[in-house]
Order: C-alpha cells, then sequence, then structure tokens
C-alpha cells in the first residue's frame, strides 16, 4: 500500500471528524489489514520447576478456597497484563494440594485440563468424578459444573488451558458459583468413557453440546495409541506422529474452541520446518529436546511449557523419545476458513 502523506489540511480533517468518533480508513488501513498475521505474540519457555516453586510458594499464602482456583497465569511477554498466552487462548498452572478442594462452580469458557504431576487427585464434572494421572487430558465443557479435590498425600498440578479471549471478544461471560464446594457425583467412574469411548455410540442418546460426551482421556490409552501408530512408521516429516484428540461423535476436535493434540517424536527425529495461522501451546509430558521458533532455541524437558506464535517456523529436535501435547484455536480458525499452514521444504 502507499503510504499517505501527510499535510496541515489533512491533520485538520481528522482532528475535525474525531469529535464525531470518525477515523479515515486509509489512515489505519495498513495496521488493520497485515500481509501477514502481525500480533505482540513472542515466543517464550516457561520451566516447570520454576513454576513448581513459586505455586508452592503461594500455597503458604493464600487457600485454595479463597483464591477460588490456586493458578499462576502463564502470560506471553509480549501480552503481559491480559492474561493471555496467545491472542485467543489462556494457560495456567493448577495446583491442588492435600485436603484442597477447588470449590465448584461453571462458566461459558471451556477449559481443558492437562495432567503434570501427581496422582490420584480428582476432578468431578457435571456429576461424574475422575481420577488424575500425569499426561491425562480432560475437557470442563462450557457451563458445566466442575469442581477439583485432592484427598492424597502429595501435591497435583496440571495445565489450564481455557478460551477466555475468546469469549471476551465476543462478549458473551457468564459464570456462576455453587452454594456446596463440591457437586453431587451421580454418575460411576469412568461412565462418560464406558459409553462413548469404544467405537460405540448409545442409539437413542440426543445431545446438544458440541464438546465430545468423553471429558477424560486416560494417557494409559494415548501412548497405547501412539505406540500402536508408530509401528506403521508413517513419519510425517514436520510433525513426527501426531494425533488430534477427537469427539467421537463427529469426528470433529474434541473441543469446539481449542484444538488438542498429541504427537510422539523418535530419539534423534529432527522435524522439517513448519509454520501455521494457530498459535500454539507445547507441553512435552516425556523426554528432552529443543525446539527453533524463528531465530530463538528453547530446550525442554517434561512438563515443561512453550509457545509458537501465529506464523513463526518452528522445528523440533528429539534427544530421547519425546511426547508432547499441544493445544491451538485451530477448530475455529479452520470453520471460518482462516487456516492456513506452510510446511517449507517438507
Amino acid at each position: 500500500m502507499e503510504a499517505v502523506t501527510k499535510t496541515p489540511e489533512r491533520e485538520a480533517f481528522y482532528k475535525k471528524i474525531d469529535g464525531e468518533n470518525l477515523t479515515a480508513l486509509w489512515t489505519v488501513m495498513s495496521d488493520l489489514i497485515t500481509p501477514e498475521p502481525k500480533s505482540a505474540c513472542r515466543p517464550h519457555l516457561w520451566k516447570f520447576d520454576v513454576i513448581r516453586d513459586y505455586m508452592t510458594e503461594a500455597g503458604k499464602l493464600i487457600t485454595a478456597k479463597e483464591a477460588e482456583r490456586r493458578v499462576l497465569v502463564l502470560e506471553n511477554p509480549g501480552l503481559r497484563g491480559q492474561s493471555k498466552i496467545t491472542t485467543s487462548l489462556y494457560a495456567g498452572v493448577q495446583m491442588v494440594v492435600p485436603g484442597d478442594v477447588a470449590p465448584a462452580h461453571r462458566h461459558s469458557q471451556s477449559a481443558l485440563r492437562f495432567v503434570l504431576e501427581g496422582k490420584g487427585a480428582h476432578t468431578a464434572v457435571d456429576g461424574e468424578r475422575t481420577a488424575m494421572e500425569p499426561g491425562d487430558f480432560i475437557i470442563t465443557p462450557s457451563m458445566t459444573w466442575h469442581d477439583h479435590s485432592n484427598e492424597t498425600d502429595q501435591p497435583m498440578f496440571w495445565l489450564d488451558g481455557l478460551d477466555i479471549p475468546l469469549v471476551q471478544f465476543f462478549d458473551c461471560s457468564f459464570a456462576e458459583g455453587s452454594k456446596e464446594d463440591q457437586q453431587k457425583i451421580t454418575k460411576p467412574a469412568g461412565d462418560s468413557f464406558a459409553r462413548y469411548g469404544h467405537n460405540l455410540l448409545p442409539v437413542d442418546v440426543k445431545r446438544n453440546s458440541k464438546t465430545s460426551p468423553i471429558f477424560s482421556y486416560p494417557y494409559a490409552y494415548t501412548r497405547e495409541a501412539l505406540e500402536k501408530a508408530r509401528t506403521s512408521h508413517e513419519w510425517d516429516a514436520c510433525h513426527g506422529l501426531k494425533l488430534k484428540f477427537s469427539n467421537p461423535e463427529t469426528g470433529d476436535f474434541a473441543m469446539p474452541t481449542i484444538g488438542t493434540f498429541i504427537q510422539l517424536l523418535p530419539k534423534g527425529f529432527k522435524t522439517a520446518r513448519y509454520r501455521s495461522t494457530d498459535a500454539t501451546v507445547f507441553c512435552p509430558i516425556e523426554g528432552k529436546g529443543r525446539s527453533r521458533i524463528g531465530d530463538a532455541v528453547f530446550e525442554w524437558g517434561p512438563r515443561d511449557l512453550f509457545v509458537v506464535p501465529s506464523w513463526h517456523w518452528v522445528t523440533h529436535e528429539a534427544d530421547e523419545d519425546a511426547v508432547l501435547f499441544s493445544f491451538s484455536d485451530r477448530p475455529v480458525q479452520q470453520k471460518l476458513d482462516l487456516f492456513r499452514e506452510d510446511r517449507g521444504n517438507a
């Protein structure tokens, strides 16, 4: 676009229309419609060991009930003060210590939990309770009652991912607390997985939700799926072996606003360059390696977290067999015909 020159007459005109809450499009066009994705989102890595230390300190400062949720927000360094890890998504690390109850509430925002450390604490969603183990992926659909508790002798840590910025953008947030800290359990443990997790669907059940009816995807099954897929040796140059968590009713993403993925990178594997429009949050649950994002290199290990902004070139390299969980806003972009990817030299 040709640059618009400034003249005293034009500046006077802009000032005059500003009083009527009007702006000349030609003065802002280049910022509104950019040749490529452009945002303040920056690549960054958070070390879990550092987060754990701060969370332990926070546990001595505030109770779970006072805090509602004892969470440290992962703020993108280019988006400080906005509680965003990307322009469209929120992420935080939550801790529930022995004896804690994170009280029941519900809200418009959809949430995912990816368990990082600890074993045996519980999340309850709409009357069903599930035990949590490292690598488990758990969904809290929009406007479903949920609470967390820890009856073990060790603290539990997990990654929270929510579509808070998306809901905020559309201005459609609702939230509600419960009179009881913990909801009544009305279904046996594993009920949703038993009904929907074996490629069989109840014939007469009609659901309105676009979220998967399975709210807990155990890591044991996820890891087994990766190992079975590994035997085919169909490695993708950009992703290694990458699977998406899906809704068994539709085959679509497990969540309507957040895409969730799991990928295996075998020891010594180095991916080809890749970029896409969905800024993505990664969390290795096994293995060690590094990722080059643009010109920056980030060394990661189990439970570390890092973010790849939109349209940034990324490569991954595994020093040992590595499993990476990731999430992004890809479902929204694809439904709006906005998603684009570039596989470089793959």
